[in-house]
């Protein structure tokens, strides 16, 4: 795999979007007039009606065969309430997990097969137990933030949700990261955790220069992104990870993180685009009520101000925004969004283009 390298100085330019469309839908049901694509019928093939996010990372570990996992977040069978996230509790899965091998997303991201139970392979089943206890003072809920492969090993940053507050606010009991050496089958808690005011309860992930980088939020969509850094065979060695204090990194000092970017974000991808020699950061913006971009040459600085992809007002209940990475080597920017009322994952595509 190329070994994707960086420098701290900005380019002249920045990045814009042009138009954006709504590609085809990767879960769920068609609803009536619905005319976009809909390749997985994922409710018939995978009892899964609702669910949100579509976290995305290239988990490629036989070179002859390259695929994409998918992290869902809290999911649900045809017991789905109805509207937004809730339903059945039997049918209830906090963490659910696609492969997809499809490369081409033109026409929308097809799904290859999902992690399901042993005794029901259409049934998809919670990777990452949770207790699902609703009471507010427990383990309510198993979240995926962020994913990542490293060798033969792939990892999931999850976020242990204790209780759903106002809309935009949550409070975790803590965040950890689960890992699995069976392309995905099943997934083992490491112990490496993030605790509940950690500024690193959601994370993005992204490789460069033999470093796994995490981006991280707080919980919430209120707050502001930071930075840090560890080695990719040291994943697993908390003490390891360095944070970015604004000029230089700090081992094992969380408290040092200064913004990279300022609040609200929430729900962030990064990737990098070969074409344009820029990394693009893709998240909701609460107070916009809009899923918007930034790019940098570098990750520590420089990022561009907020460009808007899109907005609630046309697409209602709108959040995440998960960028497809085999998607980024040239004009074309695919990410995942999801909307609540539907509560179902879409594939959405916008240009990209030079600021004049």
């Amino acid at each position: 795999m190329k070994v994707i390298t960086y420098n701290s100085k900005s380019q002249s330019f920045e990045l814009i979007a042009g138009s954006t469309r709504k590609v085809a839908r990767v879960t769920g049901v068609s609803l009536p007039g619905e005319t976009i694509p809909n390749p997985n019928n994922t409710s018939e093939n995978y009892s899964l009606r609702a669910t949100d996010l579509g976290i995305m990372w290239d988990a490629t570990t036989d070179p002859a065969k390259k695929k994409i996992m998918i992290a869902f977040g809290d999911s649900y069978d045809d017991g789905w309430c109805g509207s937004g996230g809730g339903g059945d509790p039997a049918g209830w899965r906090g963490s659910l997990l696609a492969i997809s091998e499809n490369s081409d997303v033109e026409n929308g991201l097809k799904i290859t097969r999902m992690i399901t139970e042993d005794e029901n392979p259409t049934y998809a089943k919670e990777i990452i137990h949770s207790e699902h206890d609703v009471s507010g003072n427990g383990d309510h809920t198993a979240i995926p933030t962020a994913g990542i492969t490293v060798g033969n090993r792939h990892f999931i940053h999850y976020m242990q949700v204790r209780k759903w507050g106002e809309p935009g606010r949550w409070d975790t009991n803590f965040s950890e990261i689960a890992f699995s050496d069976d392309e995905g089958q099943n997934w083992v808690k490491s112990g490496v955790k993030w605790g509940a005011e950690s500024k690193f309860a959601q994370a993005a992930y992204v490789k460069a220069d033999g470093f796994v980088y995490m981006l991280g939020t707080p919980s919430g969509r209120m707050e502001s992104a930071y930075i840090a850094r560890v080695q990719e065979q040291s994943i697993l060695d908390k003490n390891q990870y360095e944070y970015w204090d604004g000029s230089e990194w700090k081992r094992d000092k969380e408290e040092a993180a200064t913004p990279v970017i300022e609040a609200p974000v929430s729900e962030l991808s990064v990737a990098y685009n070969s074409f344009y020699k820029k990394w693009i950061m893709v998240y909701l913006n609460e107070h916009r009520s809009a899923i918007v971009m930034r790019s940098s040459s570098s990750l520590t600085d420089g990022w561009s101000d907020e460009v808007v992809l899109m907005t609630s007002q046309d697409y209602p209940g709108l959040y995440g925004g998960f960028i497809h990475p085999w998607t980024n080597t040239g004009r074309d920017l695919y990410y995942l969004t999801s909307e609540w009322g539907p509560y179902n994952v879409f594939l959405m595509h916008s240009t990209l283009d030079i600021k004049q």
